[in-house]
This record gives structure tokens, sequence and C-alpha cells, in this order.
């Protein structure tokens, strides 16, 4: 699916596939972790209302979503895990606090060893899905054509490429946030990459007819 698209339907399809795409990469853990940030996680951050907070152990099941999902990079994992509990809420209470100054709130989390923008993005997005998207690898390709690029300032790019999109793909009258829009073009490449496998059944048998029409 191209960014560019203006396909609602299209849209929706390739969101709606996003479970189906997480549970074909057989990876059990996987499916328990992206249950936790997509359902768990918010609520629990929500209801520590009026100052909402993210605890180290929250963080930390966050960044096995994130490693487990994209590419596995454990002294990522090892840095988290070894934060001090009062930093961590101290510095999410912040971050939550100047949203929707998304520049913001991404300084105050990247102050913790191992946060970069791409982790400090998913802490925002379980928040505030309306506002900020994960920078997935596979989202930032789509976007932006790259996915080299893992800074503040590209982040910031990023997000408004996804707000705008959001915001056009809204206009049908139902909502569509920049976290949607991230889900949907991971499911799409994910899904993209899994027709081109070879080890992909259908695949084989459409290479198998071709040969044989060939032969004859």
């Amino acid at each position: 699916m191209e960014f560019s698209s203006s396909d609602l339907t299209q849209w929706k399809q390739s969101l709606s596939s996003y479970k189906p795409h997480i549970e074909s990469l057989n990876k059990t853990q996987l499916i328990e972790l992206d249950d936790f940030y997509r359902n768990q996680l918010p609520l629990e951050i929500k209801s520590r209302n009026p100052n909402p907070y993210i605890t180290k152990s929250e963080l930390t099941k966050l960044m096995q979503w994130k490693l487990t999902r994209g590419k596995w990079r454990p002294r990522l994992l090892d840095f988290v895990s070894s934060l001090d509990e009062n930093l961590v809420k101290t510095s999410s209470q912040k971050a939550f606090q100047t949203l929707p100054d998304v520049s913001k709130a991404i300084s105050e989390l990247t102050v913790l060893k191992g946060v970069g923008p791409a982790t400090a993005s998913a802490v925002l997005a379980a928040f505030a899905p309306d506002v900020a998207p994960f920078m997935s690898d596979e989202a930032m390709v789509a976007a932006l054509g790259s996915s080299k690029d893992y800074t503040l300032k590209q982040y910031l790019v990023f997000t408004q490429k996804l707000q705008s999109k959001a915001k056009e793909l809204s206009k049908e009258g139902e909502p569509f946030t920049p976290s949607d829009v991230e889900m949907a073009l991971w499911s799409s490449a994910v899904g993209a990459k899994s027709q081109a496998s070879p080890s992909n059944p259908e695949v084989k048998i459409n290479s198998k007819s071709r040969s044989t029409k060939r032969k004859r």
C-alpha cells in the first residue's frame, strides 16, 4: 500500500489485518506483548490521572514489545531494566504533561538511558495515539523512504506526515489516528513481505504454475 493512497477502504483493510499479521510472525511472546501494549498499557497509564506516568516494569515490557516486533537489541533492554523507578515515573509524567508538544515530550523521555526517540515514541503512542505515532521501521520507510535516521528531527517530520494522513483519512466521519496509520503501514509491509517469501505456499503454487506453462 502506498503512503500517498487516499483509499479509506484500503487503509481500513490494512489496519484490520494488523492482528493476523502479528500472529503470522509465529512469535507467541509477541502476541501477548502486543495485547499488553495495545490494550492494557493505555488503560493503566490513564488510570493514574491527573498525573499519568509509566512504571519501570511497564517500560521494560514495552521495550520487549518493540524489540520483538522489530529488531532484537538486548542491550537496550538491559539499559531500561537498570533504570531508577522514580526517574522513569517523573520523566514520563513530564512528557505526558507537555503533549501535544511532541518535541518536548520526546526530550523528556530520552533522558532515560536506553530510551531513544523510537522507544520514546512508543511510550507517547500508548498514552496519546491521536497525537504521537510509534516510529517503526516499516512506517518510516513508507512515509519517508528511509528508516536510518532515528533522530528527534526526523521523528517530528514523520509525526507531521502521519498526523496529516490521519486527518485526511478521517474526513469521511470515522476517526483515524496517527497510530492507526502506523499500524496500517506496518501491517501492509509485513503482508507484502510474507507474500514475497519463498516459503509462502501461494507463491510456490504460482511459481510452479508459471514454470509449467513455460515448459509447455
